[in-house]
């Protein structure tokens, strides 16, 4: 299953496109006989482009793209992790049921955030990337741990969100725990290149072909230790605008 929704990605991910374009056509479709009462246009809007880039960020050529270097891969990854989850979720229809299934978030929260942490360790990416069921499950599974953690920021109905001092304290921990992975790249660049496995390790195998050369296709900037600084300060960045931008909207709805 998980090849069938990433699928080679040196390609347009055809099969990915028409599962996409299947929802946001049942999404209109209910929207238009059933929710038209209660769906505004924003919220139309949100969900679509969150569908959009979440195809742009695993289903397009941009992702073997940004697999070229830690920067790159870092805003792909802080778009697939904090702007299209909250982009979908403002967008769902308010349906009770699905409350239910949803993990508690501060155990999503957690989890995500030691998945995240672990992913970019030389010993897990070179597994990961030497099974590709296995390296698509991976982030499958953390983009589902990402709508789970976003969801009482966010949630279609009111009722389900985190208000007041509960939600302050939750964005302030949400920060704290996605930290680490980020620092672990600044941590590696200051350290040294040459001395620190995270920075050799993977440089030589996060989701590079061993025929790739990087060198050859990005400027000289993308190969030194200012890429790996950029990629954690560009990450930790992203990830509180949208925790930002998120607790705005949702205080407007």
């Amino acid at each position: 299953m998980f090849d069938f929704l990433l699928g080679d990605q040196l390609a347009w991910n055809i099969p990915l496109f028409m599962l996409l374009l299947l929802i946001a056509l049942l999404y209109k479709w209910l929207v238009k006989n059933y929710l038209h009462k209660t769906i505004v246009h924003r919220k139309t809007f949100s969900i679509f482009l969150g569908l959009g880039l979440l195809y742009l960020a695993i289903g397009s050529p941009l992702t073997k793209i940004s697999e070229l270097s830690f920067s790159l891969h870092m805003l792909q990854m802080s778009i697939l992790y904090f702007i299209i989850p909250p982009l979908i979720i403002y967008g769902m229809p308010a349906f009770k049921a699905l409350n239910r299934w949803l993990l508690p978030p501060q155990i999503a929260l957690v989890s995500f955030a030691i998945l995240l942490f672990l992913y970019h360790i030389p010993i897990v990416i070179n597994l990961l990337s030497a099974y590709s069921a296995i390296h698509n499950g991976y982030v499958t599974l953390l983009f589902i741990l990402s709508l789970h953690f976003w969801w009482p920021l966010v949630a279609p109905d009111p009722k389900h969100r985190f208000q007041g001092t509960v939600k302050k304290q939750y964005c302030h921990y949400n920060s704290l725990y996605i930290m680490p992975a980020c620092l672990l790249l600044i941590v590696s660049a200051v350290i040294g290149e040459i001395n620190n496995p995270f920075l050799t390790q993977i440089t030589a195998h996060l989701c590079l072909p061993s025929e790739t050369n990087s060198i050859q296709v990005l400027p000289p900037f993308f190969n030194t230790s200012y890429d790996q600084i950029t990629a954690g300060i560009l990450m930790i960045g992203i990830h509180k605008l949208s925790l930002k931008l998120t607790i705005h909207i949702s205080n407007d709805s």
